[in-house]
C-alpha cells in the first residue's frame, strides 16, 4: 500500500493520473475548494439543527466535509465523456486502486448488527469514518470499512479496543455514515428500551400470562419502530416480518420475493414494539390471543405508503407481517407491467369492453393485485364508475369506491356482489372468487352488463375455466360471459449496474428443453455478477411474465361442451396462447432475467 497523504493535491493527482480528471478541471478544485468546503459544511450543520436526534445529542454527530465531498459536489464531467460525472463512488474506486485496497460498497443487508455497533461507539465511528463490517473470531480479524486509511491512530484504536487485528477496505463516506447512524440508532432505542422495561422477559402466551401495561409510546420504542419502517421502506420490502423465538425476537425482509435476515431484538422488547405497530394500525393492544388485522398510511420520501398489519399469535408471542404497499410500485402503466406489445394490445382490448368477465389468475404474490390496480386505474375516469370488493383493501384509492369484506356482518364476496348492481357500477373488481355464491353473481353482474374484474388460484389460464365449472357454474354461462383469462408469476431482473453477457451451458438448454433450439445457438444471456445496488444477488427489482387466453369462438365451443383444462390448453395453443414458460424464455433471451429465474419460477409449469 503506497504511502500517501490524503488532501485536494494528493486526490487530484491520483484522478490525473487515471485521466478522471483535466488540468482546468484540478485547478478550478485548488482554487474553489475551501469555498465548497465551507457551504457544504453550513449545509451540513443546518441539517443537523433540523434533526431531532442529532440536536438532542452532542455536535460530534455532524461530520466533517472532506476533499472527495467537495470534488463530487462540483459534479464535473469526465475528460472523455460528455455525459459520465465524476462522482464520490468512482473517486473512491480510484483511490482504493491506487492504495492498493479492495473497494467494497456496504450492504445493509448482509452486515451483523452486533459486529457494526459493538466494537466502535458511535461518535468514534461519524469522527474517523470507519465502521466494523466483518469479525472473524477464529483468526481474530476485524474487517473495517474506511475512507482514509491513512488514519493511522484510529486504527490503531480499533486494534486496541477490540483486542483483533485490523483489516481495512475502502468505502464511501456516504455508505459508512448511512450504516453507522442506522445501525446504531435503532440499536440505540432498541436498548434503551429494554432499560426503560427492566429486561423483562416475555415468553407469551403459551409460556406465561403477558404484561399488557408496557409503554409503547416510550420514545425509544417510538424511534426503534420508526427506524424500521424507514429502513424497510429504503430496502424496497414487499413484507415486515417481525418473529418471536425463545429468547430473541428475528426481524426479517422480504425483498424481490425472498426472505432476508435483519436484526435479532431482545425478547424484552419485543411486546413494547409490536404494541406499538398495533396502535399505529389501530389495533386492539390488549387483544393477544385472536389474530388482528390493521393498516398504517404514511410517507416516504414524498411517496405515499401504506402497511397492512396482521398479527397471528404463535408459540412465543405475536409473530406480526406487515405489507408494504407503495403506489408508486402498485400502480403502474398497462405498458409497464411486462407484457410484450402483441399482449398488451390483445390487454388492452380486452378491458375495453363494457360487459364480460376477465380473471387474472396466479398464486399469493405473483403479481396479481398490482395487474388488478393498474388496470383499474386506467379504467378509471370521470365518465366510470369504478367499485371494487375486497378482503382486505390493499390500497385505498379516492378514484375507486372500495367495499371492505366484513363476514362477521354477513358482508361477504357474494353478499356484496349482489348487492353491487344497484349501485350503478361500470366496472367491479372482485377480490377473489371463492365459492358459488360469488361466481354465479360475477356471471349475473356481467350478463347484466357490468365489466368484472377479479382473481383465481390456478397454476395456468385454462384450468381457471374448469376451476369456475368445479364451483358451480353452468358452462353455457361461462362461456358466455368469460373474455379472457391471464395467468401470471414475478420473475427477478437482472441488476442493470453489474448485468454482463455471457453463454448458456448445454445442461441449462436442456434444463428448459431447449438444446435442440437453433434459434439458441451462439446466443448471448445477461447474468448480474453481483454489487453493492443488488446486494451481491446479481437481481434487482421483478418482473411479471403472463399467459393470455382470450376465449375464442372455439374455446366457447369446448367450454360449452364441458371440456377439460387439457383440451382447452391444447386449443388455445394452436391459436398462439404463449405459455408462462415460453413468456419466460422471451424475457431471458431479452437479457430481462436469467435461466436459473426461469427454471425457478416457471420449473413444475410447462
Amino acid at each position: 500500500m503506497a504511502s500517501n497523504t490524503f488532501d485536494a493535491d494528493f486526490v487530484c493527482s491520483v484522478l490525473r493520473e487515471n485521466d478522471l480528471l483535466g488540468q482546468e478541471q484540478e485547478q478550478e478544485i485548488l482554487i474553489q475548494k475551501d469555498k465548497h468546503q465551507k457551504l457544504l459544511q453550513s449545509r451540513l450543520l443546518k441539517e443537523s439543527h433540523n434533526n431531532s436526534r442529532v440536536k438532542s445529542s452532542k455536535n460530534w454527530l455532524v461530520e466533517e466535509v472532506t476533499v472527495v465531498d467537495v470534488i463530487s459536489s462540483m459534479h464535473l464531467r469526465l475528460p472523455r465523456s460528455k455525459e459520465d460525472i465524476l462522482t464520490e463512488e468512482l473517486i473512491m474506486k480510484t483511490l482504493a486502486t491506487h492504495w492498493g485496497l479492495p473497494f467494497t460498497r456496504l450492504d445493509p443487508l448482509k452486515l451483523d448488527m452486533e459486529t457494526v455497533t459493538s466494537k466502535l461507539s458511535e461518535p468514534f465511528a461519524v469522527k474517523h469514518l470507519i465502521v466494523p463490517i466483518h469479525s472473524d473470531e477464529e483468526h481474530e480479524l476485524l474487517t473495517v470499512a474506511v475512507m482514509n486509511p491513512w488514519d493511522i491512530e484510529a486504527l490503531e484504536t480499533v486494534r486496541r479496543v477490540s483486542g483483533m487485528k485490523v483489516k481495512p477496505v475502502i468505502s464511501t463516506k456516504t455508505d459508512i455514515l448511512k450504516i453507522v447512524k442506522e445501525f446504531h440508532g435503532f440499536r440505540t432505542s432498541v436498548k434503551a428500551a429494554e432499560e426503560d422495561l427492566g429486561g423483562r422477559i416475555d415468553f407469551g402466551n403459551l409460556e406465561q400470562y403477558t404484561d399488557v401495561n408496557i409503554r409503547y409510546t416510550d420514545k425509544h420504542i417510538v424511534n426503534a419502530v420508526n427506524l424500521l419502517f424507514n429502513y424497510a421502506f429504503e430496502q424496497r420490502a414487499s413484507d415486515i416480518h417481525i418473529e418471536p423465538k425463545r429468547e430473541y425476537s428475528q426481524i426479517r425482509l422480504r425483498i424481490d420475493g425472498l426472505l432476508h435476515n435483519i436484526h435479532r431484538m431482545p425478547k424484552s422488547v419485543n411486546a413494547a414494539i409490536i404494541s406499538r405497530i398495533k396502535m399505529l394500525s389501530r389495533m386492539d393492544i390488549a387483544e393477544k390471543r385472536r389474530p388482528q388485522d390493521g393498516r398504517i398510511k404514511t410517507r416516504f420520501h414524498g411517496r405515499d405508503i401504506e402497511l397492512r398489519v396482521s398479527t397471528m399469535p404463535v408459540a412465543y408471542d405475536e409473530k406480526v407481517v406487515i405489507r408494504v404497499l407503495d403506489r408508486g410500485t402498485l400502480v403502474q402503466n398497462i405498458e409497464e407491467l411486462g407484457f410484450s406489445e402483441a399482449e398488451a394490445e390483445q390487454y388492452m382490448s380486452f378491458i375495453a369492453k363494457s360487459n364480460g368477465i376477465i380473471l387474472i389468475t396466479g398464486p399469493t404474490g405473483s403479481g396479481k393485485t398490482t395487474t388488478l390496480y393498474s388496470t383499474l386505474e386506467k379504467l378509471s375516469t370521470e365518465q366510470i364508475n369504478v367499485m371494487t370488493i375486497e378482503d382486505p383493501i390493499e390500497m385505498l384509492n379516492e378514484h375507486l369506491n372500495q367495499i371492505a369484506v366484513r363476514a362477521n356482518v354477513g358482508l361477504t364476496f357474494g353478499t356484496a356482489l349482489r348487492n353491487i348492481v344497484r349501485q350503478d357500477p361500470d366496472v367491479i373488481m372482485v377480490g377473489e372468487i371463492r365459492d358459488t355464491e360469488t361466481v354465479d353473481n360475477a356471471i349475473h353482474a356481467a350478463l347484466t352488463g357490468h365489466l368484472v374484474l377479479s382473481t383465481l388460484h390456478t397454476n395456468d389460464a385454462p384450468s381457471a375455466i374448469a376451476r369456475l365449472v368445479d364451483m358451480g357454474a353452468e358452462p353455457f354461462l361461462v362461456e358466455s360471459t368469460l373474455i379472457a383469462v391471464l395467468a401470471q408469476r414475478l420473475v427477478r431482473k437482472v441488476c442493470d449496474n453489474c448485468g454482463a453477457a455471457c453463454k448458456p451451458s448445454s445442461t441449462e438448454l436442456a434444463a428448459l428443453k431447449l438444446a435442440a433450439d437453433p434459434s439458441m445457438r451462439g446466443v448471448l444471456l445477461q447474468k448480474g455478477e453481483g454489487c453493492g445496488k443488488c446486494r451481491g444477488t446479481g437481481y434487482y427489482g421483478r418482473s411479471a411474465i403472463f399467459e393470455v387466453m382470450p376465449v375464442s369462438p372455439k374455446i366457447r365451443a369446448l367450454i360449452h361442451n364441458n371440456a377439460g383444462a387439457h383440451d382447452i390448453k391444447e386449443e388455445a395453443l394452436k391459436e398462439g396462447m404463449q405459455t408462462l414458460r415460453e413468456s419466460a424464455i422471451r424475457k431471458m433471451k431479452e437479457g430481462i432475467t436469467t435461466v436459473e429465474e426461469v427454471i425457478r419460477v416457471t420449473g413444475t409449469i410447462v
